[in-house]
This record gives structure tokens, C-alpha cells and sequence, in this order.
């Protein structure tokens, strides 16, 4: 059988020979070659005249259909099928949702990137490309420079491509050809029971490592360790407590605790130490709108946006609670009172007292008297 030729190649020894070769081959009207360097070289674009990769395309299309993917998702489950109010944020948070899209755009462009350049542009699963484990192949991959002219190429001659490369300063010119194929069945028994075999002798080594071996002296020091494990029981301690309470007496640096805390109602009036600035409103809107405005809505009134999840709290704006000194805010935001559980963990105290000028200047603007508004008014002149 007559062997197929693929083409003719030539080796170089130095880059600028092989950028100068680049050159004389597109110049010679050949279209269909290639350049192999052991290390990207700069200027070879240019020398070969490529044109962008189409691969860009497909990364970037993968890469849009993954943010595509991802926000859809979000805004589906947290929005539409499931919506939930997390902190005070809308159900289409979208800051809250960029590190996951972020990650599936990256993990489709990267996938498609790969598995299309495997896949469209070196043709897998073909793996016996006529160049591998020629010398030419070996040269090049090490520290030679060549160019291979392909037999499909219009142009082709192989008496003229070898005197092209040749007068180009080519050397160790080559023909070379397509390797024979050979029949490879699929089913053959013997690679049947060799899958078998790989695969038995797999599984249980797995199995073995992951339910015996860590389970044998030396492979249990993940298992017993010097320490203690939240809401274990030990020995260790009397009471059989893993999880120690704090040291009666004990303030932690830079905190100053509540003295109040625990009681109905502050046995003393607590004055309010902050001014209703322009900033520390502001601060106690963003809180309150994060923090109260989710059962007590956005302007105090009671009517919750936790679509009947729990009950409704009382308005802010009754005799009861406008008559409520500053304090005795403060005091429930660190507290908590009925089923409102205390924000003591999650609100700064600055950010508490940033709040109850908040609650009042809500309460002045739904509660204003004739003389309030004529104020206003005559401010705004």
C-alpha cells in the first residue's frame, strides 16, 4: 500500500532564521504550513500573517451564557420561586450574586476554551498526528526551529517546497507521511477485562483508604485530637462542658457592655449621646432599612414586607411609642421585646442611636402638627 504524504519539513537553528523563514514561505504563496518553536516567539504572528483566533468566540459566548445561567438562576429561585427577604436586600440582590457569576462565566469560558480547542481545532480524539515521535517533532520540542509545508496545500510540490525551505536556509529536510492505521476494536476482550480489572482494583483501594486505612494507627490524628469540639461533652471539665463560659467579670478590650441588659426597662433614663446630623441620619436610615424596615416596613407603620411569614409588630408611630423617651428605643434595639429578638450582635451601638434619630424623624414627618409644617415651609423659602 502506497504511503500518503503529509508534507515536508525543515529544521532552523536560530529564532531570527525562523521568523526570516516564516516570512519566505507566506511570501512563496503557500498557505497551508506551520511554524514549530520550543518557546513562543514574538513577531511570528506577524511573520505568518495569521489572522485572529475564532477560538475567542466560542470562550466568550460560553462565557456570556454562564453569567446568563447564573443570574437567571438567582433571580428565579430568590425572586420568583422562593423569594426571601435577607437582611433588608431585594430579592435581586445583585451585588450579593456577582461572586457566583463571576465563577460560572469563568468555569463555561474556561471548560468551552478547552474542550474547543481539543475538540474543533486539533480535531480529539484524533491523537496520531503525522508529525509525533518524528525527529523533526523531537527536535523542535527541544531546542531546534521548523516549518512544515502541508501536501494539501494548492500550491504543493515536493520537489519545490524542498527547494523553497532549502534556499530559506532549511536543513535535515524531511518527508513525511501519514502513519498506517490500524484497526483498534473497541470491544475486544482482552481491553473488556482490562476496564474490569482497573476498575475493580480502583474501587477498592478507595474503598479501603477511605473506611479502613484511616481508621489504623498512625492514620487516626484527624480523628483524635488535642482539643475541644463545640457542644461535645468531655471529661475534661466537671460539668462535662466543652464550650466554656466567660469568666464572670470579664470585658472584653474596647467594649463597654450594657448595663441594662436583661431587663424590662432601664431602671434610669438614657440619654441620647448623638446629634441628627445630615450624616447620622442618613447612617440610621440604611440601618433601619436594612434591620426594622423588613417587619416594621420602610416607613415604621407595621405593615411588614415578610408577606405574613410572622406577625406583624406594632406601628412606630402610637402615643405609646412617641412618647417612648430615646432610651427606651435604644433599650429594645439591644434587648429585643416579645418576638422581636435583640440586634445587640448585629448593630453598633453608634449605628443604634443612628437608628432611634431615624424612628423620630419618622415619626415628626407622619405625625406633623400645623406649626411643624409652617416651619418646614418657611425654611424652604
Amino acid at each position: 500500500m502506497e504511503k500518503k504524504l503529509f508534507g515536508v519539513t525543515a529544521l532552523f537553528n536560530t529564532p531570527d532564521e525562523i521568523i526570516k523563514a516564516a516570512k519566505g514561505v507566506r511570501e512563496s504563496g503557500y498557505v497551508k504550513y506551520d511554524v514549530f518553536t520550543p518557546y513562543p516567539i514574538h513577531g511570528m504572528d506577524d511573520a505568518m500573517k495569521l489572522k485572529p483566533s475564532k477560538l475567542g468566540y466560542l470562550t466568550l459566548g460560553f462565557g456570556l451564557t454562564g453569567t446568563f445561567i447564573a443570574l437567571f438562576s438567582m433571580w428565579f429561585t430568590m425572586a420568583m420561586d422562593y423569594p426571601m427577604i435577607i437582611g433588608g436586600k431585594p430579592f435581586f440582590a445583585l451585588p450579593a450574586f456577582i461572586p457566583v457569576t463571576f465563577e460560572l462565566t469563568v468555569l463555561l469560558a474556561t471548560l468551552a476554551t478547552v474542550i474547543g480547542m481539543l475538540t474543533f481545532f486539533f480535531y480529539f480524539p484524533n491523537n496520531s498526528h503525522p508529525l509525533h515521535d518524528t525527529t523533526f517533532m523531537k527536535a523542535v520540542s527541544h531546542d531546534r526551529y521548523g516549518v512544515c509545508i502541508e501536501s494539501i496545500d494548492p500550491k504543493f510540490d515536493i520537489t519545490k517546497a524542498k527547494t523553497a525551505l532549502s534556499g530559506l536556509g532549511g536543513y535535515d529536510i524531511q518527508e513525511i507521511y501519514y502513519p498506517e492505521k490500524s484497526d483498534i476494536r473497541l470491544f475486544d476482550p482482552k481491553f473488556i477485562v482490562f476496564l474490569i480489572v482497573v476498575a475493580a482494583v480502583t474501587s477498592g483501594a478507595i474503598y479501603f483508604a477511605l473506611n479502613k486505612l484511616v481508621y489504623m494507627q498512625p492514620f487516626t490524628w484527624m480523628q483524635h485530637q488535642q482539643k475541644l469540639s463545640a457542644q461535645a461533652e468531655t471529661k475534661f471539665f466537671a460539668d462535662k462542658f466543652s464550650m466554656r463560659p466567660k469568666v464572670e467579670g470579664t470585658v472584653a478590650r474596647g467594649y463597654i457592655p450594657y448595663e441594662f441588659k436583661g431587663l424590662a426597662a432601664p431602671t434610669t433614663e438614657i440619654v441620647n449621646p448623638t446629634f441628627p446630623s445630615e450624616k447620622n441620619l442618613a447612617l440610621g436610615k440604611k440601618k433601619f432599612l436594612t434591620f426594622c424596615s423588613p417587619c416594621h416596613g420602610n416607613y415604621g407603620d407595621g405593615d411588614s414586607r415578610l408577606r405574613g411569614q410572622f406577625p406583624n409588630p406594632p406601628s412606630l408611630h402610637s402615643a405609646k411609642v412617641r412618647g417612648w423617651n430615646d432610651g427606651n428605643l435604644y433599650h429594645v434595639l439591644v434587648n429585643g421585646q416579645n418576638v422581636m429578638p435583640s440586634y445587640e450582635s448585629q448593630i453598633l451601638p453608634e449605628e443604634r442611636w443612628a437608628i432611634v434619630n431615624y424612628i423620630r424623624v419618622l415619626q415628626k414627618a407622619k405625625n406633623a402638627t400645623l406649626e411643624d409644617i409652617q416651619a418646614v415651609r418657611k425654611e424652604g423659602k
